[in-house]
């Protein structure tokens, strides 16, 4: 890590580069990777030096490193580290262990690291300024030299940080176990007059337990320089290597020989598995050999589209094709897409699609990235993120399709119609598109998709299959309710049977919802009553649903909660969420006495499979979300005014209503006994604020859910006609900023303690609830608010600079301008002209977002001024928003730069 130096004079002989010429001889079959980065020295006619901190190199170096290691990510990885890099690898291997929830990949760093070995690491804060500055004072800076005082200073000995990173950092290495070496220097520097540049106490972790502590015989800048092979210093080094490669091949056994044995019980399942299914077939159908077929591609151009009922099974079916084109045809490239209608906007969106299908495409054939340099892509000012549009990602895709020669691809998109008309048929013009390359280069194409009959969508090319009616599909229900069933033996269970299979037209979950419910009737014993039972069943999905809600009405408002949760919250809600979502709506008092340690998982899934009548299920996800059985579901309950069965009002406003409503409960209860008293919160970032974020999620599971989204419930039922002006006048701002402070990971995104409703709804891009406010309060002096402590000091700052918040958030705040303007008009006030000239600033404003950067009050004025945007101008002065006498960054007052411009 950039300190293991180029060869250069030593202390005794001429040094070798020992990780090229030394270390492949003790590690024959490793891969040696270097990384370096700017804390050097830099001439002061030479290129400028870097700005760049710890932090951010530490971050590039993540990001690089998983990018190297994509093609074998689960090789074990050693670290070696001289000085300052130390600091880079341990903030590095923070970061990476962050990832468990989203971006997981950049987590393998973490999970693979096996051992870390540092030389001369100022683990508890080095002396830098001695060191650094003092040498370059004295020695280098005669000769024009400058130093990278951003990473001297983040080492200062007084860095609280320094300090929580070594600690974060001894916790992580005992919970990983992984090996830690630290090699100390042994000798000081002469310019320092003989002091070591990093003492002893500092270059150890200080956990004798944890690390092997050993001095090197040589000073700072020369400890990780050696000779040859036989080297005395070098052999120290030999020595840590030996150890942690015996460990790793220990490790490396013990986890061959659980695969060793996962792997049989995995066959046998997996055999029973497949042997159920008669999914196998597929290969057998004429069509799916068609769509094979080289000599038949002119005809469908490699397009094959599976179509059928909501609920018949295309998904499952899409999904082992998936699977058995993995496994059957080993030469081909396979991607896929299945869209989510109840995911967010990425997963039941085209542009999703393109994203994902490009990453996999590019991942899978690297020479292809090449391609994304060259391209025009439109990057943001969201962290460097890119603000992707679907006509560039077309592009993209038909020019890495272009390229990919002889090389074979096929691609799998599921649930078409989960996705919006519009959108489904600019896609099927697109593959047409790529049907059309496919026969005029031959390019080796395949694309299969999968959807209900409507909406209608025709194709030119193409293969086509009706999953319904299919004889193997027929098979399929047969086989299921041979397997499933309980309706006893003899000719009463056969004539059951063969009732259940006419009457279901194809629909595979409406006979697993009937199959539910005749082995409910056995296990009560009512075998005789199971014909009679049938014969109650509706045919048809919608018909059956509406029998489940309201056969009976045993706990009718949980049912009814359990779905408004599935339907309106802002995200899937995790089982226990959901759990106690329904609990702060329908026995609050419960809340008291029903803790995470006295309700086990079993008592969550069972109560939530009773409160939806078994329409919802808990997925088998890492994080346990609770969603419909199916999206026919959803489509009944919304789409077909489902709800209106249940004899209630649940419409959006009503519903959005009453989950803030269950927010408010859960987050009055009790909470408070969580937070700190007498002090101020931990910083986010910290261990100390981790670990407090931690123990309040266990210890109140809807907690991070109610304060983030109660807003944003208020909002939506603002929105569609449920007033909130009583909420908004009551609500406790200052507690629910603790609460929001408490589960916020981000430092930057917390929120001071008088900051107001207002600016809380700007930032949350909350435009009904800005609206409400404003119509009560008075403008500018509401929008204009002055906070010293926030990021943008006003709401109206904050709108135009941060892009998330929405024109219409924006539009709200800027809409009192015009009223004003039409009420002096009443009075009989010439106000023409400026309404016209507010009406001009506030589409300017509003175009220009997120381009100005207005937290200095000169950003916005001087933006206006240099632009000719004399609208702009007259708006900002003539309501107060900014001082007129200010000045831009020459000096110059910006009345006057506005007046020599004729403004």
């Amino acid at each position: 890590m950039s300190a293991i130096s180029r060869p250069t004079k030593a202390r005794y002989h001429e040094p070798v580069y020992w990780p090229k010429h030394l270390l492949p001889e003790l590690l024959p079959f490793a891969r040696i990777l270097t990384y370096g980065y700017d804390t050097n020295v830099r001439h002061a006619f030479g290129p400028p030096v870097s700005k760049n901190t710890v932090y951010d190199t530490a971050w590039d170096f993540l990001i690089s490193l998983e990018a190297e290691r994509r093609a074998h990510p689960s090789r074990p990885i050693i670290f070696v580290a001289h000085s300052l890099g130390g600091i880079v690898v341990k903030e590095m291997l923070r970061r990476s262990a962050d990832f468990q929830d989203h971006q997981t990949h950049l987590r393998q760093i973490y999970e693979c690291t096996a051992a870390v070995i540092f030389f001369g690491t100022p683990h508890g804060g080095a002396d830098p300024r001695g060191f650094f500055q003092h040498v370059a004072e004295q020695v280098v800076r005669a000769s024009g030299l400058k130093v990278n005082e951003q990473v001297v200073n983040t080492l200062l000995p007084s860095s609280e940080r320094l300090r929580e990173l070594r600690d974060e950092f001894g916790r992580m290495a005992r919970r990983q176990g992984w090996v830690i070496y630290s090699f100390q220097e042994q000798y000081g520097v002469q310019l320092l007059s003989g002091k070591k540049v990093v003492e002893d106490v500092s270059s150890c972790l200080g956990d004798p337990s944890l690390e092997v502590t050993q001095h090197i015989a040589s000073n700072h800048m020369d400890m990780c320089r050696f000779s040859g092979l036989y080297d005395h210093e070098y052999r120290k080094v030999v020595a840590a290597f030996a150890r942690i490669k015996a460990q790793i091949a220990e490790s490396q056994e013990d986890q061959i020989r659980q695969q060793d044995l996962s792997l049989i019980l995995n066959d046998t399942k997996r055999k029973a598995f497949l042997d159920a299914l008669s999914f196998p077939a597929l290969d057998a159908r004429k069509e799916y050999q068609d769509w094979f077929d080289a000599s038949k591609i002119i005809g469908h151009h490699g397009l094959f589209w599976i179509k059928g009922k909501p609920g018949c099974g295309k998904s499952t079916l899409l999904k082992f094709a998936v699977q058995n084109a993995r496994r059957t045809r080993k030469e081909a490239e396979v991607i896929s897409f299945f869209f989510n209608a109840r995911g967010d906007d990425l997963e039941r969106s085209t542009l999703g699609m393109y994203r994902s299908l490009l990453l996999q495409l590019l991942r899978a054939f690297p020479d292809l990235q090449m391609l994304v340099g060259c391209s025009d892509y439109t990057s943001t000012q969201d962290g460097g993120s890119y603000d992707w549009k679907i006509t560039e990602l077309q592009t993209l895709f038909v020019d890495a399709f272009q390229k990919l020669g002889q090389r074979q691809l096929i691609c799998f998109i599921d649930a078409l119609d989960e996705c919006e008309e519009s959108q489904i048929r600019d896609l099927i013009i697109f593959l047409e598109e790529l049907g059309e390359i496919v026969i005029s280069s031959q390019i080796n194409f395949h694309a299969c998709l999968s959807s209900r009959h409507y909406p209608y969508i025709s194709i030119k090319n193409g293969i086509e299959l009706t999953l319904e009616g299919q004889e193997g599909h027929d098979q399929d229900i047969a086989k299921y309710l041979d397997s499933e069933l309980k309706a006893g033996k003899g000719k009463q269970c056969e004539a059951i049977k063969e009732e259940v299979r006419n009457r279901a037209s194809g629909i595979f979950l409406w006979v697993a919802l009937v199959v539910q419910i005749l082995n409910k009737e056995y296990d009560h014993g009512r075998v005789h009553a199971l014909r009679k039972r049938l014969k109650e069943i509706p045919d048809g999905l919608d018909k059956l649903f509406e029998d489940i809600l309201t056969r009976d009405q045993e706990s009718m408002d949980e049912l009814i909660l359990c779905l408004q949760w599935i339907l309106y919250a802002t995200r899937p809600l995790k089982r226990e969420e959901l759990y106690y979502a329904i609990l702060s709506g329908t026995d609050d008092e419960a809340l008291t006495s029903a803790s995470p340690d006295a309700i086990s998982v079993e008592d969550m899934e069972r109560f939530i499979l009773s409160c939806s009548k078994g329409l919802a299920e808990t997925t088998k996800s890492k994080t346990h979300n609770v969603q419909f059985i199916h999206e026919s579901v959803r489509d009944f309950l919304v789409g077909k005014n489902g709800f209106t069965k249940l004899k209630t009002d649940l419409g959006s406003g009503q519903s959005h209503e009453r989950l803030k409503q269950c927010c408010c409960v859960y987050m009055n209860t009790y909470i408070p006994d969580c937070l700190p008293t007498g002090t101020d919160l931990p910083a986010a970032p910290s261990e100390e604020a981790k670990d407090l974020r931690e123990r309040v999620a266990k210890e109140f599971p809807f907690l991070q859910y109610a304060t983030q989204n109660v807003l944003s419930h208020a909002d939506r039922a603002e929105q569609d006609g449920v007033s909130q002006a009583n909420f908004i006048e009551y609500f406790a701002i200052r507690d629910w900023i603790k609460l929001h402070n408490l589960v916020e990971r981000f430092q930057v995104r917390r929120f001071a303690s008088n900051t107001t409703l207002l600016f809380v709804s700007t930032k949350k891009s909350l435009s009904n609830l800005v609206r409400t406010q404003l119509v009560t309060g008075s403008w500018p002096s509401t929008v204009a608010e002055y906070f010293e402590t926030e990021r943008y000091f006003v709401p109206l700052y904050a709108a135009l600079a941060d892009y998330k918040i929405s024109g219409d958030t924006l539009q709200e705040l800027l809409k009192p301008i015009l009223q004003r303007a039409d009420d002096d008009r009443v009075r009989g006030t010439e106000y023409d002209r400026e309404k016209d000239y507010q009406q001009a600033a506030i589409e300017a404003l509003i175009k220009i977002r997120p381009h100005v950067y207005p937290r200095d009050h000169r950003g916005l004025l001087n933006w206006a001024v240099s632009h000719g945007q004399d609208a702009v101008v007259y708006f900002l002065l003539a309501n107060g928003t900014i001082n007129p006498n200010l000045r831009n960054p020459k000096g110059q007052s910006l009345l006057s730069v506005a007046a020599e411009q004729g403004q």
